[in-house]
């Protein structure tokens, strides 16, 4: 089974528009993710919703999403933080222009991707 696509959408070269899905082309080491705290210390949770310093058991009200900062320091995540920061997305990739290559960043310093075309026909082949 493939990885699950971080993207999905559309590459649109001038009239031509082809389905695609944006893939990692390698390990996945830097990715963020988030742990899940406990509300009120700020101590993280084990899969039981055991809070890891105290080893009491926390309530699903009181457990919340937290970023790793230091060891065994978390930033509390709210969703409206999250929602706030959600931007919105044509899910089309337009390309206007090319770039020389003695122009453009060094392909060592970025993260590699696949985009393959996706399975589904496109909305708009033609515009």
């Amino acid at each position: 089974m493939s990885p699950r696509p971080y993207w999905k959408g559309y590459l649109k070269l001038s009239l031509v528009s082809c389905p695609i899905a944006v893939h990692a082309a390698c390990s996945s080491a830097e990715r963020i993710s988030f742990r899940q705290i406990n509300r009120k210390t700020g101590n993280r949770l084990r899969q039981q919703l055991i809070d890891e310093e105290t080893r009491e058991v926390v309530e699903a009200h009181e457990k919340a999403r937290g970023y790793e900062i230091g060891k065994g320091q978390y930033l509390l995540i709210e969703d409206e933080e999250l929602e706030a920061i959600e931007i919105e997305s044509t899910h089309t990739i337009e390309i206007d222009s090319f770039v020389p290559r003695a122009r453009s960043t060094s392909a060592s310093s970025m993260r590699p991707i696949t985009l393959p075309p996706t399975i589904r026909s496109g909305r708009t082949p033609l515009r």
